[in-house]
């Protein structure tokens, strides 16, 4: 009886041990500090509930224990310099560096043992979503449905009102033809009777009595019928608004407006290349490889997390990615996007000319004319706001007038380091051309030559 005590005594002790071990781990770091961190740091290659690039890092620290019977000093020395922990010769270390393709993972010496002890914390016991954001996004995405419905509400009420009145303004007018036939038959008298009955009765008699009128009337048609084949062919490949439906649906709000991602982040080749290419799946890939479903609050309405997050799996398809085993398969299927923006064959344009060289000149030309909408990227003085934009539509003419009109207007900054050089031998004859306080504009630099842009 007495040992039985005593074994009993013992196992309780140790089991106290162990839960206030774990406690102890557990309270060392803060766990809404350490989601922060872990999403600053590590959600590029992990994820809690999933393989991404590295293995899902939800109960790391009860797993190696488990598995390996280390603690989290081990986890430290991971993290901080992994590369030094394998060269020490640790078994546990070197097996995870094979088992995830050599993949080395990048160390974090700047991360303070209070910030792991944090981010640890978080693997272990995640904090759980504030309710209030959620009801936040669900809110929005009622209110975005229920204004949505009222819109529609709206616009239907105000087609049967001007149905209506149109329905309205035809019965008054049929009202008074019959009332002035009236008036004009209470009006006729004998004598009016007789003179009507001599008067022209036929279309061709009307014309030849008045042809001079009938001929005045045909030639006026053909001006306007002129004027109008004149406007149609000078409207011919102007597309402003077109925006079609592409093969993945892509929202620049998202990614250039409610993720800050630069332009030139995916379109590289408009700072150093004539053309801003359509970027690879590849680039899309640099991110979504480890972002396999959609997790912002932003919704546009009639979309739903299920949508984007099946537009992403569209991706993996294209690509060959599968998101279980983290490998392409070799299996694509290319994309046939819908090109938006397409300068014609006779016509010459720079996109590096105008985003290095040129850049400052029309964001400052571009917002002195739109003080109310000011731009602070240059590529938005030609394709609008594009962070705006769901789906990317073509905002502006792109005509001739149109290209002529921003050079006549554009003021060249001659000051800065390219134009200094280039136009060294120009300056002085600008300057007793146009006066030296005059306002030099990009037509003064040969703007307006017709084999600048028509080779």
């Amino acid at each position: 009886m007495i040992s039985w005590r005593k074994h009993y005594k013992r196992g309780l002790i140790a089991i106290g041990l162990l839960l206030s071990t774990s406690a102890s781990i557990y309270a060392q770091g803060d766990a809404k500090n350490g989601e922060k961190l872990f999403k600053a740091n590590c959600t590029a290659c992990h994820a809690l509930d999933k393989q991404l690039v590295g293995p899902a890092l939800g109960g790391i620290v009860d797993l190696i224990k488990k598995e390996q019977n280390l603690d989290t000093d081990w986890l430290h020395k991971w993290i901080k310099d992994n590369k030094a922990l394998r060269a020490s010769g640790d078994k546990y270390a070197n097996e995870i560096f094979e088992k995830f393709n050599k993949t080395e993972m990048t160390a974090f010496p700047n991360l303070t043992d209070q910030e792991i002890d944090d981010i640890l914390a978080y693997t272990s016991n995640p904090p759980a979503p504030e309710p209030a954001a959620e009801a936040t996004g669900a809110g929005a995405a009622d209110t975005n449905s229920v204004a949505a419905l009222e819109a529609a509400k709206m616009q239907s009420m105000n087609s049967k009102i001007i149905l209506l009145s149109l329905l309205a303004i035809g019965g008054l007018l049929i009202w008074l033809l019959l009332k002035l036939k009236q008036l004009v038959k209470l009006q006729q008298t004998d004598e009016l009777t007789g003179l009507n009955a001599t008067r022209a009765v036929s279309f061709g008699d009307l014309y030849r009595k008045y042809d001079y009128i009938g001929k005045g009337i045909l030639v006026l048609l053909g001006i306007f019928a002129a004027y109008g084949l004149w406007n149609w062919l000078m409207w011919i490949g102007v597309y402003k608004g077109y925006k079609p439906e592409q093969p993945i649906y892509f929202s620049h709000k998202i990614h250039a407006g409610e993720n800050k991602i630069d332009c030139q982040l995916c379109h590289s080749s408009a700072k150093y290349g004539k053309v801003s290419e359509i970027p690879s799946m590849n680039v899309c890939m640099n991110c979504h490889r480890t972002i396999s479903e959609y997790n912002g609050k932003y919704m546009e309405p009639g979309k739903d997390k299920a949508f984007y997050d099946g537009e992403i799996q569209k991706i993996y398809a294209a690509t060959g990615w599968d998101p279980s085993s983290q490998k392409y398969t070799g299996k694509t299927q290319p994309v046939e996007w819908t090109r938006i923006h397409n300068m014609p064959d006779f016509v010459y344009f720079n996109h590096a000319q105008h985003v290095v060289a040129g850049e400052q000149a029309i964001l400052n030309s571009y917002n002195q004319k739109n003080p109310n909408a000011k731009i602070d990227v240059v590529c938005k003085a030609c394709h609008g706001q594009v962070d705006t934009m769901n789906v990317v539509q073509m905002a502006n003419d792109f005509t001739m007038g149109w290209c002529i009109e921003c050079h006549r207007t554009t003021e060249v900054d001659m000051n800065n380091g390219y134009n200094k050089e280039y136009f060294k031998n120009l300056h002085d004859k600008l300057k007793k051309q146009y006066g030296s306080g005059a306002k030099i504009t990009v037509d003064a630099i040969g703007g307006l030559e017709c084999g600048k842009c028509h080779y």
